[in-house]
């Protein structure tokens, strides 16, 4: 689940803490990660960013005579507020701390100001979807029927699963009223119910608690220790910084005060920029860089910890070719969608290797060269799509097509007419995986 969770690292002696907490599409090794934040400076945020407002109708057609009859689907929720406040309470007390000795500068004056804007927009809202969260979905969801009109047909069943957190149900509610109003004739089941939660929203435990090894926690310290801190912000908000280092924490006030100012992105208030303008370029690329690394520590096939933490949505996987094997039978269209979270998308991304996010190291400078870039797998609203083809119900050479973020991916599987893949294949693949 998506509860921000505080993780104690110790660096240097110091404490740091870092809430365990995305420009969509596949990384494109024609620009670095650094374009791609002074493009659009939200990427930085990793699993804060939001979902594009439009996206690229450049799907390659099927082979001859293939059509699309079944669709598969997980989706993490839209836009939210934060999941709690303490990540946020965080530069908020410093701050405040600072402004009762009088060490603010006329900038940290302002920056105290937007602070408690934010803060109490926020109050009691704590991880709810925000009405940006429901325009991402009401968008995906009229893409999904206008590019896939033989599946969404006149009553064809479209059958939908959500876990038990109340974005995630709403998001699901929002989508399948806007594919109403695209087609008022679909036959449309909901279902939010805790007997599903063991695939759906899978955390397993075990997997989580030894995530961090030490082996894992040297190198994550190693490569961080030069990407923490900030002192021109220091100085462009308290008056005597080196005083103020009593009672704040440079480290922690610089990250937490960026994804304050990043995360409003996602709220009404989206369109204020001042606490994410107070951060140069580079500033948020080292962001960037520090919570990709702890993604991939915790979520991605690390060397440093076995590399098992893929596995964690297993269940996930089997149901999604129980599911298509079962639905493969039917002779009408239809399509199963699923709504859920980031922590189960991103690891079902690199369990199946879609575009290559299966990597395996032990060393973290090379995840931004190999193109391991968490941003563009799970943004607000993130979506991983299974097209199924044939030619008719009689049809056992069924194809498949993977969307992520509808976007065609790759997989590590040959093929002869790709991005279209043998289902054959990919299940095979698949049920490998899963021995």
């Amino acid at each position: 689940m998506e509860r921000m969770k505080k993780t104690i690292y110790t660096l240097s002696g110091k404490v740091l803490v870092i809430s365990g907490l995305l420009f969509t599409f596949s990384p494109s090794y024609a620009q670095t990660v650094r374009d791609l934040i002074i493009k659009k400076p939200t990427y930085a945020s990793c699993n804060y960013d939001t979902y594009p407002d439009s996206v690229p109708n450049n799907l390659t057609p099927s082979p001859k005579g293939k059509k699309p009859f079944y669709i598969s689907h997980y989706g993490r929720h839209g836009s939210r507020y934060i999941s709690s406040r303490s990540g946020y309470d965080i530069p908020f007390k410093m701050i405040a701390h600072a402004d009762s000795v009088n060490e603010l500068t006329p900038t940290g004056d302002r920056v105290f100001d937007e602070m408690k804007l934010v803060m109490n927009d926020t109050e009691q809202r704590w991880g709810e979807l925000t009405s940006y969260g429901k325009i991402q979905h009401r968008a995906i969801a009229r893409r999904l029927v206008e590019r896939f009109p033989e599946i969404f047909c006149d009553n064809a069943h479209v059958s939908c699963i959500s876990t038990i957190v109340p974005r995630c149900i709403e998001s699901m509610g929002v989508a399948m009223a806007e594919m109403k109003q695209v087609n008022p004739k679909l036959r449309i089941t909901m279902v939010a119910s805790q007997r599903n939660q063991w695939y759906m929203n899978h955390q397993d435990r075990k997997l989580r608690k030894n995530y961090m090894t030490p082996e894992a926690q040297k190198a994550y310290n190693t490569y961080i220790s030069s990407r923490l801190g900030n002192s021109r912000l220091m100085e462009l908000i308290f008056k005597n910084p080196d005083i103020v280092k009593e009672i704040v924490d440079e480290e922690n006030f610089n990250y937490y005060l960026m994804k304050m100012g990043l995360f409003q992105q996602n709220t009404h208030f989206y369109k204020n920029t001042y606490l994410r303008d107070l951060f140069e370029t580079d500033e948020l690329y080292r962001m960037w860089q520090i919570d990709n690394a702890l993604w991939y520590i915790q979520h991605g096939a690390c060397k440093l910890n076995g590399g098992k933490q893929p596995t964690s949505q297993r269940y996930l996987l089997r149901q999604l070719i129980a599911d298509a094997d079962s639905c493969i039978n039917l002779e009408k269209p239809g399509a199963q969608l699923r709504f859920g979270h980031e922590t189960v998308l991103l690891p079902l991304v690199c369990l199946i290797g879609i575009n290559g996010y299966d990597l395996a190291t032990d060393n973290l400078d090379e995840l931004e060269e190999k193109g391991w870039w968490c941003s563009s797998v799970f943004p607000m609203g993130a979506n991983l799509q299974f097209i199924f083809y044939r030619s008719s119900p009689s049809d056992r050479d069924v194809l498949l097509k993977v969307l992520l973020n509808e976007q065609e991916a790759k997989l590590p599987i040959a093929t002869d007419c790709a991005p279209y893949y043998h289902w054959a294949d990919f299940r095979s693949y698949c049920l490998g995986k899963l021995e």
